[in-house]
């Protein structure tokens, strides 16, 4: 009898161990939902502290080359920039790199341009509170987001299928609603929502596509890479004058991804 009643105690110490046990587990799960509140405001500070860190390495790259623009970067440029969660538009591998001034991969052979860049052709359209917008090449989304601080409506075409999808999804997640994604070649404009106040392209041509000019509002303005694909190319400004002509302005040498697409 006395053998057979060893495991019985023994049971009754195990049962014992067993609630403190899970009695500890428990009050470490409940430690453990608390961290992710807290370590995601922590990660919020963290990339709100890397993002006024690009903003001033902006501000200072531009005082260094102003003739670039004719003059400085605006702060309503900056402060877009400023406002626009970069890191929800790059990969979430790429996410500790989110806000240094280079580009940055983002699938499908495609890249998402440095901020300074993505400043300074969005400091060159010199847009309006109530300006459309069009933007060949959404990528990520990340330059049609900053557009949108700046402007009424922005209206941007992707190519591949796989990208639009994802650009609309970052958008989203960035809570921005005034972004239309269209899948499509782009190369050809979207003309059922032209004349546009500001078109903006974010892939390289070696040439300027007529049906973008045709587009433009007169007096408005185009931002476009123009050069061969996989070479230096030029960051072009194109002014569309009230007669329909146009002036155009090579500004700086820059690396695109090529325009693709059945033109």
């Amino acid at each position: 009898m006395r053998d057979s009643q060893r495991p019985l105690r023994q049971g009754g110490f195990v049962l014992a161990a067993v609630a403190s046990l899970c009695a500890a587990t428990i009050g470490l799960l409940c430690l453990a939902a608390a961290i992710p509140s807290s370590a995601a405001g922590s990660s919020q500070e963290k990339y709100e502290q890397r993002r006024d860190r690009m903003v001033e390495q902006i501000r200072r790259m531009h005082s260094t080359a102003p003739q670039a623009a004719g003059g400085s970067i605006s702060e309503a440029v900056l402060e877009a920039m400023g406002s626009v969660p970069r890191h929800l538009f790059v990969p979430q591998r790429a996410r500790s790199r989110a806000y240094a001034n280079r580009p940055l991969p983002i699938g499908h052979g495609q890249t998402i341009s440095q901020p300074y860049i993505v400043a300074l052709m969005t400091e060159l359209l010199q847009l309006e509170p109530g300006d459309k917008v069009f933007e060949l090449g959404t990528g990520s989304g990340y330059q049609a987001a900053v557009i949108s601080r700046l402007a009424r409506s922005v209206h941007t075409m992707e190519i591949i299928p796989e990208l639009a999808r994802e650009a609309e999804s970052n958008l989203d997640e960035a809570d921005i609603d005034n972004v239309r994604v269209y899948r499509g070649d782009a190369y050809y404009g979207l003309p059922e929502e032209a004349p546009f106040d500001a078109i903006v392209v974010t892939a390289a041509s070696d040439h300027i596509p007529p049906p973008l000019i045709r587009q433009l509002k007169p007096g408005a303005r185009m931002v476009i890479p123009v050069g061969r694909p996989f070479l230096t190319q030029q960051l072009t400004l194109v002014r569309k004058k009230a007669n329909g002509s146009v002036d155009i302005e090579h500004l700086l040498p820059v690396s695109f991804v090529p325009l693709t697409g059945g033109h």
